[in-house]
């Protein structure tokens, strides 16, 4: 699997190991090193809004200036290359990454903040694999704002005449850039920033200020050396090279973004995933460590929802809209709406090989939602033999949505035991 030295350091000439990112894409540039401002003041404040946001519940605090991201002309390579799939908000924003001021007028500092999410401890047994951030059941974007407007509110009455604003992944910021320009961690193979002492289990977020503040020292080397393992171990070869992430194939992207179905060759690697996808970061060495965890008390993301560890695709089938909403309105599942998650159970059923299987996929083959029904019928053919044919020969008959009877007809052409 490639895990001989996962503890390499690594030299980038004069500067830091400084890289571009969007979401889980990078590539790496060398940038000179920008040092602290060193001045007594901001060293006292920078210790006391650090101390603030451990007491709101963050597990990394690092400072960083706002200063314009050197990656950024890689950023355009990655969206012209194609890697962003179908997120065109990505494009639509592509300038307004050149600056955290487009996000907050006068910025001088960024705050950058990481929050663990992982527990010790996971279900025995799922029957539908969900990322382990999702099975808390809680939308982190809600915690963390949280956790940032009590930080925003305190540091505004401490320290009055300065501005602050929380930011948690939805604005134009790279992020994990940031992350390490603040001294947090480095950025890995697999694209996710990771700490050596806190492993990538953990969320990132901002907080952007007007206030010139003590920087912390940027991390300058590397820590992967000659590991490949989340490389070998990603089911669609969507790490393309080490730091270098193909959106477009990942499986998180295809169960979360994604309003499509999966390229056919693709369908097979999503396995068992409903829902986002650990696999890169599960077999990452740094993760191995027990301060990579977190414990989960009351509140925490590390939570087990029984929702979540105890769901099954025959429940979500069963799911009308109104029933959706209501077990699933503020849970991460809303990210992919109704006819996503139905989407990737009929794709995770079509990949379990079970026959037995069919009568829940021809009760989704009934669906409203085309995407729901086209996956379906997918799953039936690459499950049924002889016995199907007459199924979807029926229901290309019926079927009037372009996308559902091309994938009928793909079935009836090419699926194991269709006759010829």
């Amino acid at each position: 699997m490639g895990v001989p030295t996962p503890d390499v350091h690594t030299d980038w000439s004069q500067g830091q190991f400084q890289c571009f990112f969007l979401d889980s894409v990078l590539v790496f540039k060398p940038s000179p090193i920008i040092r602290s401002t060193g001045t007594k003041g901001a060293v006292l404040k920078s210790k006391q809004i650090k101390q603030i946001c451990r007491q709101a519940g963050f597990d990394l605090v690092g400072i960083c200036p706002a200063v314009t991201p050197n990656g950024l002309s890689r950023l355009h390579q990655w969206l012209d290359a194609g890697f962003a799939g179908e997120m065109d908000y990505i494009q639509r924003r592509r300038e307004a990454y050149s600056h955290p001021d487009s996000v907050f007028n006068g910025v001088k500092s960024l705050i950058v903040l990481g929050l663990k999410y992982a527990g010790s401890k996971q279900p025995e047994k799922m029957d539908l694999r969900v990322s382990r951030y999702a099975q808390s059941g809680m939308d982190y974007h809600d915690v963390i704002h949280e956790k940032l407007k009590t930080v925003r509110q305190q540091l505004e009455r401490e320290l009055k005449g300065f501005r602050f604003r929380g930011v948690v992944d939805t604005a134009p910021l790279l992020e994990r850039e940031f992350a390490q320009l603040a001294g947090l961690g480095w950025q890995g193979k697999n694209t996710m920033l990771i700490s050596k002492t806190d492993g990538s289990w953990f969320f990132l977020a901002a907080l952007l200020t007007d206030l010139k503040l003590d920087y912390d020292q940027p991390f300058e080397t590397s820590h992967c050396g000659t590991c490949t393992a989340c490389i070998d171990a990603c089911p669609t070869d969507a790490i393309v090279k080490p730091f270098v992430l193909d959106g477009s194939k990942c499986i998180s992207y295809f169960t979360i973004e994604s309003q499509s179905l999966p390229p056919m060759d693709l369908r097979k690697g999503i396995g068992e995933w409903l829902f986002g996808c650990d696999i890169c970061q599960e077999v990452c060495p740094w993760n191995r460590k027990e301060s990579a965890y977190v414990e989960a008390a009351e509140g925490s993301l590390a939570v087990l929802d029984p929702d979540f560890s105890h769901l099954t695709c025959t429940q979500l089938f069963e799911l009308d809209d109104i029933e959706f909403r209501r077990k699933f309105r503020k849970t991460p599942f809303w990210r992919s709406k109704r006819r996503g998650i139905l989407r990737n159970a009929a794709i995770v059923l079509g990949n379990r090989g079970d026959a037995s299987l069919i009568p829940v996929l021809k009760i989704g083959s009934q669906d409203v939602e085309p995407l729901v029904r086209a996956a379906c019928y997918w799953a039936i053919g690459v499950l049924g033999s002889v016995s199907v044919h007459a199924f979807l020969k029926k229901a290309l008959q019926a079927e009037i949505h372009e996308l559902v009877r091309k994938e009928i007809q793909k079935q009836l052409i090419s699926s194991p035991g269709m006759p010829k």
